[in-house]
């Protein structure tokens, strides 16, 4: 049996013996394409380079590239496990010509691969082309030897790929597997063509055509190749099974999965199953790319796929959280050929723990409201689009996961009342994409970077340097000349400047020219990808593409962003030595007045804990030890131990940073992959302090600190801070801590005598007149009572001491402080059944200018702007006893 491992280095293999450069799969995470949510094709990373905008050393390439179709246009996600071959991360097999060979190679090499090497029966292939491609047509009789009836001419745009309105397009050809007549389906174009019998594994686009505004369509002066084949689906058809869950890799990890699950693939278990394994591939892989969960864009997204698997283990009868365990399967099966998912291993299992323990908090709840709502339901019936909202906007179900949960029972959902419910929150709760914010590719750029190629940045050893100004861009497009007073965008043949990139903010500066102009260098930006973009304003003088002149970087400013940007290395390794190795990089800033760095990491970082890791940095601080940087290619770096950024593709060669000595004899501190500037020995950074710590997303926390004399002044600040609250306090400063502890404790004593005074006053008790006896509403004993100066905190012990005293019947208390009013309303057990303490408690909302309102069955709570109406909110809960 050929294996999937063995399928994707064979076909690595085969392009690469016809001079096709091996190129990495390009992150999930498109950096140049605002249009797109994750990569969804193998084209992607190429896209640049079919336009023009962006060209290659070599014609030639082949890649194995990771995709994920789970939002947006490509969605696929309700299909997974429930179908032979929808997945939401799969591996697109592809080779690239850009402007080299055209059709006639490109179905030799495909009819090559497939019958040769693969040894696939030719009898059992057949081809679709456009109609109008006689070309192909003629080809495919040429060089595979098939016959008429085997060349299936497609009239549709099935057949003709488009990147857009615009752009690149041209004809396909599409090669089918004929499964044989045993499966129901007929061949592509006819009626039948949806059956399983004929299966598409390969489609190779001939880009030929440039399609021009108004309808116009151009030839390509170089046309070229773009082709794709589902690695899952030709492993499918190469191991003799029907089904991409049955190869060798999903069988492993869905053996993985039964073992933890104690539950076997079978039956009404095997979508569950089929489910869990696809997903443990998008939610690894995106967390391994730098995506986190969260509510949003595509933490979103990655949040639905991993609670859409988490409840099909629950369905498997998990009770705590099993799918930070089938990591190491996943590991184990495709570790080797994506790298970056062993390195992110740790990170993987700790999130994916963490995100389903929240889960299973809410699920239960969630469940059981779900039960409630279609008891009396019966197949083919729709679930209200208002208990779906409550679903989602409550327990966090989003609509994709209620209906997943319903289609067991043949069950289906209001989608349209559903959406009137989401109202405003709609575009933000699911997320419908609109864009990922990255700025789009600048034809501009692209072209200038063409015809300059790379800026020479020298400024890793120097602040000063001469050079030749080569472009000038203001107004979004290219300019000769620049006059005082505008401000544009510099580009010369060499710069000291550093341009942001790897979280450092561009240097800024002065370049003064040999004819007296002198221009001011506020930011220095990366265009074209190499190209630095010195953007600033003219303020004197006149100058022109070819002028020369010295440019000189603000050395204050940089010393300051070097000592932070050497700093923030410093703290991740720390932070990993502290907090365990599963912390990776989520994002930095580093600029001359802070840094800040995100991580992932589940919970808060403790007081104890930033002690001990600041402790560390300053004595790596201390040790003075030089930093040295060397050359060196991405594996040969990664293998010699340095860290590398989840989610970061690198070029053939990267700087590596060594700081400090580390415990163990021989070995540095810190080893990063990083193309910033830093200090030349670690004592540059004299001090290190953080300075704030928190959460910014789900598993990610922010540290902010400081470096240097910014926290000198910090700490001496903070330090009379001290000394004047010891001043007012006239105690010493060493007895501060003891003081201030001993005043919180008071004031806590304080506010418990308050609230017990407040209750009892609420109650009737602590002197006060005693109110009126529980009331009878239509039969159901009833206290409602308006509680002044009581706030919402309060109120559900009064409640519960109100429930108590009744036995059976409904409470509801009305707190009357700084005008606005806060509502709680109590349901005894045997009640549950004839009323709802939420609907209650948004009648009485209502009342008191409020809106909605939270809480269980038996408790919930509310408030309103206007507490004058406390008295109508008591009556109005009444009147809905009444009924």
């Amino acid at each position: 049996m050929t294996s999937l491992r063995d399928i994707r280095s064979g076909f690595l293999d085969y392009f690469a013996k016809h001079d096709h450069e091996v190129v990495a799969s390009s992150p999930l995470v498109p950096k140049d394409d605002p249009t797109l949510l994750f990569t969804n094709a193998g084209m992607v990373q190429f896209k640049n380079v079919f336009t023009g905008q962006e060209k290659r050393a070599r014609p030639r390439a082949v890649t194995t590239q990771k995709c994920v179709r789970a939002g947006g246009k490509h969605n696929d996600l309700d299909n997974v496990g429930y179908t032979a071959r929808h997945h939401t991360f799969f591996e697109m097999l592809g080779n690239f010509s850009f402007g080299d060979y055209f059709k006639e190679r490109a179905i030799e090499h495909a009819w090559t691969l497939l019958t040769k090497d693969f040894g696939l029966p030719k009898d059992k292939l057949l081809v679709t082309v456009y109609s109008e491609d006689d070309e192909a047509h003629g080809l495919w009789k040429k060089v595979a030897g098939l016959s008429d009836d085997r060349i299936i001419r497609i009239s549709t745009m099935d057949n003709f790929w488009m990147m857009g309105d615009t752009g690149p397009c041209g004809p396909c050809s599409e090669i089918f597997f004929d499964h044989g007549p045993s499966i129901p389906g007929g061949p592509p174009g006819s009626p039948d063509e949806d059956g399983d019998r004929f299966i598409e594994i390969w489609n190779l686009v001939f880009m030929q055509f440039e399609q021009k505004d108004g309808g116009e369509r151009i030839s390509l002066p170089k046309p070229s190749i773009d082709t794709g084949m589902g690695l899952e689906r030709i492993a499918a058809v190469l191991q003799g099974v029907h089904n991409n869950y049955e190869v060798d890799l999903f069988r492993a990890l869905i053996e993985a999965s039964q073992d933890v699950l104690s539950s076997t693939a079978e039956g009404e278990a095997l979508a569950s199953h089929r489910v869990i394994a696809d997903h443990l591939r998008s939610v690894s892989f995106l967390m391994a790319d730098g995506v986190s969960p969260s509510n949003e864009g595509r933490g979103y997204v990655l949040r639905r796929i991993m609670r859409r698997a988490m409840r099909h283990a629950h369905l498997l009868g998990a009770s705590e959280p099993v799918m930070h365990k089938l990591v190491p399967a996943l590991v184990e099966q495709m570790g080797e050929a994506f790298p970056e998912l062993p390195r992110a291993q740790e990170m993987i299992q700790s999130t994916l723990e963490a995100e389903e323990e929240r889960f299973q908090r809410t699920l239960g709840r969630g469940l059981a409201l779900l039960d409630e709502a279609t008891r009396g339901m019966k197949a083919g019936d729709a679930l209200s689009g208002d208990t779906a909202f409550r679903l989602y906007d409550t327990y966090g179900f989003p609509l994709d996961l209620t209906q997943d949960a319903l289609r067991a029972r043949g069950m289906s959902v209001d989608t349209d009342a559903f959406e009137v419910a989401m109202e405003g929150q709609r575009d933000a709760a699911r997320a419908n994409w609109k864009g990922s914010g990255d700025a789009a590719p600048d034809a501009v750029w692209f072209a200038v970077r063409d015809r300059l190629g790379k800026t020479e940045f020298l400024g890793y050893d120097c602040h000063a340097e001469k050079g030749e100004l080569t472009a000038i861009v203001a107004g979004g497009s290219e300019q000769d000349r620049l006059e005082a007073g505008q401000s544009g965008e510099l580009v010369f043949d060499r710069t000291p400047f550093y341009g942001e990139s790897g979280g450092q903010i561009g240097d800024a500066g002065v370049i003064e020219f040999a004819n007296g102009a002198r221009f001011v260098v506020d930011d220095v930006q990366k265009r074209g990808g190499d190209m630095h973009g010195h953007v600033g304003h003219l303020e004197s003088g006149s100058i022109a593409i070819g002028d020369t002149a010295t440019l000189t970087v603000d050395e204050g400013r940089r010393s300051r962003t070097r000592a932070n940007h050497s700093a923030t290395h410093l703290l991740h390794r720390a932070l990993r030595d502290v907090l365990g190795t599963h912390v990776s990089q989520k994002g930095s800033y580093v600029g001359p007045d802070r840094l800040r760095f995100d991580f992932s990491h589940p919970r808060s970082v403790s007081a104890d804990e930033i002690a001990r890791i600041e402790a560390e940095v300053n004595a790596v601080i201390r040790q003075n030890d030089v930093a040295e940087t060397k050359e060196m290619a991405p594996e040969d770096a990664i293998k010699a131990g340095a860290l590398a950024l989840f989610g970061e593709k690198y070029g053939d060669m990267v700087r590596v940073l060594a700081m400090g000595r580390d415990v163990e004899p021989g070995r540095r501190y810190s080893v990063e992959l990083c193309g910033g500037t830093h200090v030349a020995r670690t004592g540059d950074i004299a001090l290190f302090k953080i300075v704030s710590e928190g959460a910014v997303a789900s598993g990610v926390r922010r540290i902010e600190a400081l470096t240097g004399e910014a926290a000198r002044q910090w700490l001496e600040n903070q330090a009379g801070i001290a000394r004047k609250s010891a001043e007012a306090l006239k105690i010493p400063v060493g007895d501060l801590q003891t003081r201030i502890a001993a005043l919180v404790d008071e004031r806590r004593s304080l506010e418990r005598q308050l609230a017990e005074a407040k209750k009892q006053l609420a109650m009737g008790g602590g002197g006060a007149a005693a109110p009126a006896g529980p009331e009878d509403v239509d039969g159901t004993k009833f206290i409602g009572r308006v509680a002044e100066g009581v706030g919402g905190k309060d109120l559900r012990a009064l409640v519960d001491d109100a429930k108590g005293q009744l036995g059976s019947g409904v409470v509801a208390f009305v707190g009357v402080n700084d005008g606005k009013a806060a509502l709680a309303v109590g349901v005894t057990d045997d009640l549950r059944d004839r009323f709802s303490a939420v609907e209650l408690v948004r009648v009485g909302a209502e009342a008191v200018g409020g809106k909605g309102g939270g809480g269980r069955e038996d408790f919930a709570q509310a408030g309103g702007p206007d507490g004058s109406k406390a008295e109508d909110a008591i009556a109005a809960i009444k009147s809905a006893i009444a009924g």
